[in-house]
């Protein structure tokens, strides 16, 4: 018999089905028994009515997370996981395990230490609260592919290992290439310039590294980054309006799409206004002075709490969850950034801040030859290393921006999880490498 998934039983009622995957459970009841059969999408419950048949069907030697297959007769059981369980089973052991995981995966609550999970996570992350967290990760990336390609940016892949830092040469992993120095890339900023060169509009999927030496709970140094950019703009907020509209779809997705997951995780899922309200960083500053009597004027970023005390002030005063704040200063972003051209000393760029957290930064970016060896030359960086990244401006690059969306500190604040590696399948942080 072909085997189906456990969430395509239940329209199967009356119906004799094979399903395979985990051993999940066993409630050895005496006069009734329960297995409860997890596979890739979702938990199956089987009866075998006997003590008898179910000694037969598996011997005591086969514990949890054994995989087997079980063929039954689908009966509908308002009780059980998706309202239908199976009976009259014939079952088969595929691989018997007899040594118990390191954590109770049939357990509702993971109640195990961050640090245990993480250790063990080829295992941990088969748990339904694990995976159904990995799996909403699956779609944000699948979601912000789908409106980008709607919107007809086409899909790039950018070179990891670079020959110069993207960000000025700080928190860079430096590697040893065939004998010369290279770097893992901080973002694909450059290369995604490039090419808004050769389609206009351009995103990616993939890894980032960052050399911070932070230990916290809002940082890893490996990390999916999502991003865009596109030509053609009038300025940043043509930017924070696209950025807009790629958010509200990656979270309509997951309402439509990936409902048993977020009931599973309790998720308390925001709205994202037709006009996400902005504030400029300078009028920020004076708003937490006024509010906070903490005077952080003068400042060039926000500290975590600033950004805490704006999502609040978001929240009262807008209903909002989400916050652009835009115009940081010049001096603490990146020589490609776009000046502000009514204030020089501020910048076309704003950082989206989601629950109080930062979530993504973005902007308009310098597109003029000329202003690139300027702000080269001001910023104190040789030409020599950037040479193939101004090859495109010399030869007409149109006014552009984009931004990077942090997937994991996304689903970190969507979820309300304390600790951004607990949204990464294998973190890696200042002490992990493996697994």
């Amino acid at each position: 018999m072909e085997r189906i998934r456990t969430v395509e039983v239940a329209g199967r009622v009356g119906k004799r089905v094979c399903v395979a995957g985990w051993l999940h459970s066993l409630r050895r009841m005496g006069g009734i028994n329960f297995l409860i059969i997890r596979d890739g999408w979702g938990l199956l419950q089987a009866v075998a009515e006997t003590e008898e048949e179910i000694t037969a069907l598996l011997p005591e030697s086969v514990g949890v997370e054994s995989i087997i297959t079980v063929e039954g007769l689908v009966v509908s059981e308002a009780q059980a996981p998706g309202g239908v369980e199976l009976h009259e089973l014939k079952i088969e052991v595929l691989n018997p395990v007899s040594e118990l995981p390191p954590i109770s995966l049939n357990k509702r609550k993971l109640n195990a230490q961050p640090s245990t999970l993480l250790d063990h996570a080829p295992v941990t992350n088969r748990h339904p609260l694990r995976r159904a967290t990995l799996r909403l990760s699956a779609g944000v990336m699948a979601a912000f592919r789908d409106i980008l390609t709607s919107r007809a940016f086409t899909e790039i892949q950018t070179p990891k290992i670079v020959a110069a830092a993207t960000e000025s040469g700080a928190n860079v992993f430096e590697l040893n290439y065939f004998g010369r120095p290279a770097y893992l890339a901080q973002s694909p900023q450059f290369y995604k310039q490039i090419m808004v060169g050769v389609f206009e509009r351009v995103f990616e999927v993939g890894p980032v590294f960052r050399a911070e030496p932070h230990d916290t709970t809002r940082h890893i140094n490996e990390y999916v980054s999502l991003d865009a950019e596109f030509g053609f703009i009038e300025d940043h907020f043509t930017v924070m309006t696209m950025l807009r509209d790629v958010m509200a779809h990656i979270l309509q997705t997951l309402q439509e799409s990936y409902r048993a997951e977020l009931e599973l995780l309790k998720v308390e899922m925001p709205t994202v206004p037709e006009q996400v309200p902005h504030i400029h960083f300078a009028e920020a500053q004076e708003l937490i002075y006024r509010l906070h009597k903490v005077d952080v004027r003068g400042e060039p970023d926000l500290s975590p709490q600033d950004e805490r005390w704006l999502g609040e002030w978001a929240k009262k005063e807008f209903n909002s969850d989400f916050l652009y704040v835009t115009g940081y200063p010049m001096r603490k972003r990146p020589f490609y950034t776009y000046p502000d051209p009514q204030q020089p000393a501020y910048s076309n760029s704003f950082d989206l801040l989601f629950r109080g957290t930062e979530l993504v930064t973005g902007g308009q970016r310098l597109h003029r030859y000329q202003d690139y060896i300027a702000a080269l030359e001001q910023a104190r960086l040789p030409i020599e290393p950037f040479e193939y990244y101004l090859e495109a401006f010399k030869y007409g690059m149109p006014p552009h921006g984009g931004f990077a969306i942090g997937s994991e500190r996304l689903l970190m604040q969507l979820l309300g999880t304390q600790n951004v590696k607990l949204t990464t399948t294998f973190p890696r942080d200042i002490h992990r490498l493996v697994p």
